[in-house]
């Protein structure tokens, strides 16, 4: 099964009679399991593609797909519940809440899709522990380091059981040390659950973790 199907995606903007394209044509598919490394220079698309995948964003041309579900044509409301239930973000400000710990910050997720607090809380602290913040859970995010405030919004991601996982510059603000480490964790724990993800970077070394790297340049894809 596909997670992910970009069927003539196109994503045009208006200014006045000037028509600015941010993504051209696009078809792309990414099968349950594969994570693909999305680089190229600043302005080329890579957050429109991200966006348009996410359902963050409609595109004005072609048909999107998510673990067999099309969601073009969806509400903004439709939107907001598939992405609850279906995909994982991590960005590149990893926008955790400052006055919930760790395990809250993974539990507000929960809370969004109306799970069980009980079992919600028992996977936030499952998730953590894998993660190597199992003394941590009840840290406030500053009270962790970059790297571990990182591996809380990984978890935040992954807590909803997603198809689909996007992550935009996930080691932007970490040192190339542990950038390193958070890709394997990311490949590991991806790879565990059989997760499909697109990774955007501007570090080449990192494409190194992804199993394809696609390039996007004027918002043209090259697969």
């Amino acid at each position: 099964m596909a997670a992910l199907e970009l069927d003539g995606v196109r994503k045009v903007y208006r200014s006045g009679d000037a028509e600015i394209v941010a993504l051209d044509t696009t078809n792309l598919v990414i099968p349950s399991d594969e994570i693909v490394a999305l680089v190229g220079p600043s302005g080329s698309g890579k957050t429109t593609l991200l966006s348009i995948a996410g359902g963050l964003l409609t595109p004005t041309e072609g048909s999107v797909t998510v673990a067999n579900t099309e969601i073009s044509s969806f509400s903004q409301k439709q939107l907001t519940a598939f992405r609850g239930q279906n995909i994982g973000f991590v960005f590149q400000a990893v926008n955790l809440v400052p006055f919930l710990n760790a395990r809250e910050n993974l539990m507000v997720v929960a809370e969004m899709n109306k799970l069980p607090k009980a079992a919600a809380k028992d996977r936030a602290s499952t998730l953590l522990e894998e993660l190597g913040l199992g003394q941590r859970t009840s840290n406030l995010p500053d009270q962790l380091s970059g790297g571990e405030r990182q591996r809380v919004a990984i978890g935040r991601a992954l807590m909803n059981e997603p198809k689909l996982v996007l992550f935009d510059e996930p080691t932007s603000a970490l040192d190339t040390k542990l950038g390193a480490q958070v890709m394997e964790l990311i490949r590991t724990e991806v790879k565990r659950r059989q997760t499909a993800a697109i990774i955007v970077t501007h570090d080449p070394r990192m494409t190194e973790y992804a199993d394809r790297t696609i390039t996007i340049t004027d918002g043209v894809l090259s697969v």
